[in-house]
Parts: C-alpha cells; sequence; structure tokens
C-alpha cells in the first residue's frame, strides 16, 4: 500500500477514459459521468489522471530550480529570481504536491476540461482566468452535481481557498477510495516517506515544516 500512496507502482491501475490510468472503480464512475456531460451538452476530457512519483518529481525539480515557471493565487507567473527558498516551496506547494504525496498517485484524482469550446490544438492551462474565461459554463455544471451530491462519486477536494491548495475546479477526486487512502496517509507516513528520499531539492525545507505541511496541503480539504 505505501507504493500506491506514492506513486511508486501502477499495480492497482487500469486503462480507462481517454486511454488515461485510472483505479478500477474510478474508472467505471468517470465513465458514467462522462456519458452523463454528453447528454447536457459537454465533451469531459482529461488533462491527466494517475501520476506517478517520478512524474511528480519532475515537475517539483522543474519548479524549484526556475525550469518551468511559479504562479501566485491568481495564476499570475512570478519572478522565480525574487523569491528565496521558503517562497519558492510555497509556491510550488500552492500549485503542485510534493512528490510522493499527490493524490493523483492513487488513480482516484483527475484533472477535467470541457473539449467542446476549444479545438484539439488548444494547451489546456488550468488557472482561475480559465476557468472564469473558458470552460465556466461546464464547471459550473460540476458544482452544481457536486452540490446535489450527484457526480456518480466525485468531489472537488479544492473546491475554495483554505490557505492550502489554491482552488481547483477542475480537480475531481472519487471520494470512496480517496478517501480511505488520505486515512492511511497519516502525518507519521508522509515523515517516513521525507526520511526516505534524499535526491529532491528543497526537501530540508519541506521536512523542517513536515507538520505545517501536512496540515496545509494535504488533509486541508473539502468535506
Amino acid at each position: 500500500m505505501k507504493d500506491i500512496l506514492t506513486g511508486k507502482t501502477e499495480i492497482h491501475l487500469t486503462p480507462g477514459l481517454g486511454g488515461f490510468l485510472f483505479e478500477e472503480n474510478t474508472a467505471i464512475a468517470l465513465k458514467r459521468l462522462s456519458d452523463r456531460a454528453k447528454l447536457n451538452g459537454f465533451d469531459l476530457k482529461i488533462v491527466s489522471s494517475f501520476r506517478s512519483y517520478e512524474t511528480q518529481a519532475r515537475i517539483w525539480q522543474a519548479k524549484a530550480t526556475g525550469q518551468r515557471d511559479l504562479l501566485d493565487s491568481n495564476g499570475q507567473k512570478l519572478d522565480f529570481t525574487t523569491l528565496n527558498e521558503e517562497q519558492i516551496v510555497e509556491a510550488i506547494l500552492r500549485w503542485s504536491a510534493f512528490p510522493g504525496a499527490s493524490r493523483h498517485h492513487w488513480g482516484t484524482d483527475i484533472d477535467v476540461y470541457d473539449g467542446r469550446v476549444v479545438d484539439e490544438n488548444y494547451q489546456v492551462q488550468l488557472t482561475p482566468k480559465e476557468v472564469s474565461e473558458v470552460f465556466n459554463e461546464f464547471y459550473g455544471w460540476i458544482d452544481s452535481l457536486i452540490a446535489a451530491d450527484d457526480c456518480e462519486g466525485f468531489f472537488l477536494p479544492y473546491n475554495t481557498d483554505r490557505g492550502g491548495v489554491a482552488p481547483e475546479a477542475w480537480h475531481l477526486s472519487y471520494r470512496p477510495i480517496a478517501e480511505k487512502n488520505l486515512e492511511l496517509y497519516t502525518e507519521e507516513f508522509f515523515m517516513n516517506h521525507l526520511n526516505s528520499i534524499n535526491e529532491l531539492s528543497l526537501k530540508d525545507i519541506v521536512k523542517s515544516r513536515s507538520a505545517e505541511i501536512y496540515q496545509r496541503y494535504i488533509i486541508n480539504i473539502a468535506n
């Protein structure tokens, strides 16, 4: 189970919508949601589903070293050269999980958008501006399903700003499985994971603030 929680195995996954990998129950529920989206005039497309530890580590390293943009809470680019290491860690965690601590490792979490309103060459940005200006109708439909507890078991873990991960209207999580995984992902588990890795930039800062980061960025989600 440790490797599932930290994204170091794919044994819990199965191919599903769009050829992406999902936890099996999540794949079934997402297909149902996709079919309902079509009936309502939407085309549910996927940006990201399962993300391995290695993939998350590449994202982290690129952001930690200034090779990939850091964004503020409004999705605007920050000047990497003006930030100290503590500020870089905060900026990364606002939009990207620490490797081994991402919900995407579990195969239960999916980033989605509406392919109906953009062409096939459109590069999805997943920013607040895009949510309001491009995909507002689709995400509004998702919101209405969740409010009615009628979203095939999915919820939005980052539906509002709680001082941790920025609001993500596109990030669906399959509650029946993800909830169980989060229960297993204790603060002790997180610390043990931090102690088991050596290769990541800024890891020492994350480790020194592990209790705070666990509370703000790992378990700080919607009920």
